[in-house]
């Protein structure tokens, strides 16, 4: 069964040739007329755009965040397509600086060429934009570590009256900037520490979920960079934590030309509960391909093996797939008390999933706006995919809301580039700093020419 959902958008599989406007990333939603969007080639166009401008401006990256972070509705609104600025503009022994328009995956390639990496663990895809990264808050995995946003040392923007504004760690609106919605500004530049490149290696188990709650705080604390899949129709983890590489691991990943190195030894713990959730998504999704991009997502954790390679080479792999993804953030002192909430919730309601839970903890951010301010985190991400329609399984859609609300009444806080049900939120009382976020807002942009439906309500 089908249904249609406000919150979880349908998606078209097939556009128009003929259609006249421009839809996000997943085709899920249009963010505007085509004939609203421009493309500056310059910062100074840019800027004198932003001045001209007597509407509503937003601006594209690569189109990943659900529509309403994007959407320009009014005929003298406007999207800015970054594309152009782009790309390597300055760079010191442990900073580098990009232009906001340049996706994720080319800082990532820069500084591995030049054996350097962000000291923040990379999400799972990095098609993103680096302006678009900070934005939302993006981020990897690991205690030692927050968001990207974390890692910038200063952000240029062009304001909402077209004039540029540089602010470093001492400004006093630089926790405002880090993390901010597309509503104060143009981010244009974005200065980032570095730190030289680590090698990884990356270890993969299979085990009863039966003391997830306390082993999820052991695998964090004891391992530079974690990651789990709970599947808890089956009562099994898929973990990965991952240390740095010892001498005779990094000697191997030389020789290996510096490609992702993957041990011979490999364990078939997973493929029993990898082909019962295999089974739940065809039934779902309808799709025929076996090689599809959802099903992709889950049989490579079928006969997994231990790797040693770079950051982005571990855990960089995601598939980018047309999904509804949801993610909350909970303080991770209390993960496990939610972990056990959710188990008794499993127990006595049986909810429908075809994608496991995914747990991702980092590090506090400095950012006003970050799901993991002021203290660390654990991300729970769960995931339900497209059908070959474009439709959405109302099992899925059930099971979404019901495991989102359970998090909201536990004080979680959603991921800003995902999708959430802002009715669930008391934002004020879930960010201290609101209130100074607001304020940031007002000074930067009393016009509020960076506003949009979506934001508009939120910060009302």
């Amino acid at each position: 069964m089908t249904c249609e959902n406000p919150g979880y958008p349908l998606r078209k599989p097939h556009l128009s040739e003929n259609d006249s406007r421009l839809w996000n990333w997943a085709q899920n939603g249009p963010i505007a007329d085509k004939r609203a969007v421009q493309s500056p080639q310059t910062e100074a166009e840019l800027q004198t755009l932003v001045a001209a401008s007597e509407g509503k401006i937003r601006v594209t990256g690569s189109k990943m965040s659900p529509s309403r972070m994007l959407k320009v509705a009014g005929q003298q609104d406007t999207l800015v397509d970054l594309s152009n600025l782009s790309g390597l503009i300055a760079i010191t022994d442990d900073s580098a600086t990009f232009a906001g328009g340049t996706p994720l995956h080319e800082v990532y390639e820069m500084l591995t060429g030049i054996g350097r990496m962000l000291p923040s663990s990379p999400g799972v895809i990095a098609s993103q934009t680096l302006a678009g990264a900070l934005a939302t808050g993006t981020h990897g995995q690991g205690l030692q570590q927050s968001s990207i946003a974390d890692e910038a040392l200063s952000i240029r923007m062009v304001l909402a009256d077209g004039s540029i504004a540089e602010y470093n760690r001492d400004h006093r609106w630089f926790p405002a900037v880090q993390l901010g919605l597309g509503a104060l500004g143009v981010v244009t530049q974005v200065t980032l520490r570095t730190q030289p490149l680590t090698i990884y290696t990356c270890f993969k188990n299979a085990v009863s979920a039966d003391s997830l709650e306390q082993d999820l705080l052991d695998w964090n604390h004891d391992y530079a960079l974690s990651k789990a899949w709970w599947f808890p129709n089956e009562n099994q983890v898929h973990v990965w934590t991952a240390r740095e590489a010892s001498d005779v691991e990094i000697r191997q990943y030389r020789d290996n030309n510096e490609e992702l190195v993957t041990q011979e030894e490999t364990s078939d713990a997973m493929n029993e509960t990898i082909d019962q959730t295999l089974e739940h998504m065809r039934s779902d999704t309808k799709i025929v391909d076996e090689n599809g991009k959802p099903f992709r997502t889950v049989t490579r954790f079928k006969d997994f093996s231990d790797v040693t390679g770079d950051v982005y080479q571990v855990f960089c792999r995601g598939i980018a797939t047309p999904q509804i993804n949801v993610e909350i953030g909970i303080p991770l002192a209390r993960a496990p008390a939610v972990i056990a909430k959710i188990k008794a919730w499993h127990t006595e309601t049986q909810p429908h999933m075809h994608y496991p839970i995914i747990l991702r903890c980092t590090g506090p951010s400095s950012s006003w706006l970050s799901p993991s301010a002021p203290e660390a985190t654990c991300f729970f991400g769960f995931v339900v995919y497209y059908a070959e329609d474009g439709s959405l399984s109302e099992e899925g859609v059930n099971f979404l809301q019901a495991v989102e609300k359970l998090l909201a009444a536990e004080g979680g806080k959603p991921h800003w580039g995902k999708y959430f049900d802002a009715s669930l939120y008391d934002w004020p009382a879930l960010y201290p700093e609101w209130p100074a976020f607001l304020e940031a807002r007002e000074a930067l942009d009393p016009q509020h020419k960076f506003e949009n439906h979506f934001t508009a309500a939120l910060f009302d």
